[in-house]
């Protein structure tokens, strides 16, 4: 055999086991962050995770859900695929609706608590189960990209309800992404306002940090092999799932909301989306508040600012152009 042709033969075998060792490594972490039956404890017990009230827990939940009449709702996910989850809940004569969306690895019922305080606003609720997360389908976690739309689809089945409804978007973490997400859409002149409260930047921003943070390793190799795993296996990358170039499309007005504490998503990117966003837009930073913490370390400045940016939008007419 020439010495040419093993140099080819050798070239490719380093090849094939650089693809099988790369594929591997993404495969590995594309099953850490967006299995969701994969355990998350190495995420969620992480130092720089541990003080943070991240969504994985039941301390959300509130007694209240018992004194109302509430209902399980589904559609088809926005592709077709899947059949959703939300609870609803509704009062009596209002056109008010808040769609409230939970976080990472958590699911709808943890998000009560929020939904009461806009219940006693005089809002309608819809509350979602995400893509993989409680009594919703799927098998990867979306990170608000493909969830984006699937918002829309619960938008519209309101709007075709009740046409004359006024919609706020609310989200927590990755539910915050997810509105997000949303804003850049083309929404219907029902959305009147988002919420967000401690969403990322964008996926890759957010894994990059985590992937820093836990492991100690920077972004390249590791964030784009798993996100070539992530597009074959769930059908989106971490560069296009961006919530930071989507506000930039939006017309819909937003209030960022962070915790100066936080070190799950960094409070940092809150100034980062702030000014990205182009759209009528408000700020409030809670000193001393962790992830999510934002509502339980100062609950008086935290709905109190929701309720003022509201006031702003709700009961007037705002088109999204």
């Amino acid at each position: 055999m020439k010495k040419k042709q093993i140099i080819v033969i050798v070239i490719t075998i380093l090849l094939l086991l650089f693809m099988i060792g790369g594929y591997g490594v993404g495969n590995y972490f594309y099953n850490l962050a967006l299995n969701p039956d994969t355990d998350k404890s190495v995420v969620f017990e992480a130092p720089n995770n541990q003080s943070q009230d991240v969504e994985a827990n039941e301390t959300a939940q509130t007694k209240w859900i018992d004194t109302v009449k509430w209902e399980d709702t589904n559609i088809f996910s926005s592709d077709q695929l899947l059949n959703l989850h939300a609870y609803e809940i509704k009062q009596e004569n209002s056109d008010l609706w808040a769609i409230i969306v939970h976080g990472y690895c958590s699911k709808g019922s943890e998000m009560f608590d929020k939904a009461e305080q806009f219940y006693q606003m005089g809002y309608n609720i819809l509350i979602p189960d995400l893509r993989g997360h409680g009594k919703s389908e799927g098998d990867y976690i979306g990170m608000g990209w493909h969830d984006r739309l699937d918002i829309l689809s619960w938008v519209n089945q309101i709007t075709a309800k009740q046409e004359d409804a006024q919609i706020i978007l609310y989200g927590v973490s990755m539910g915050a992404a997810t509105v997000m997400m949303a804003s850049g859409e083309n929404l219907p002149d029902t959305v009147k306002a988002i919420i967000e409260d401690c969403g990322y930047t964008s996926v890759e921003d957010e894994f990059a940090y985590q992937l820093k943070e836990i492991f100690g390793f920077s972004k390249f190799p590791v964030i784009p092999l798993a996100s070539m795993v992530t597009q074959v296996r769930a059908g989106y990358n971490f560069k296009e799932a961006s919530a930071i170039k989507q506000v930039r499309k939006s017309n819909t007005p937003i209030l960022f909301i962070h915790g100066d504490q936080d070190t799950f998503v960094p409070s940092y990117m809150i100034d980062e989306l702030y000014h990205a966003a182009i759209c009528p837009k408000e700020k409030l930073v809670i000193q001393g508040a962790g992830h999510a913490e934002a509502a339980t370390i100062n609950p008086e400045l935290y709905w109190n600012t929701i309720q003022s940016f509201l006031d702003q939008y709700i009961g007037i007419v705002f088109k999204n152009y």
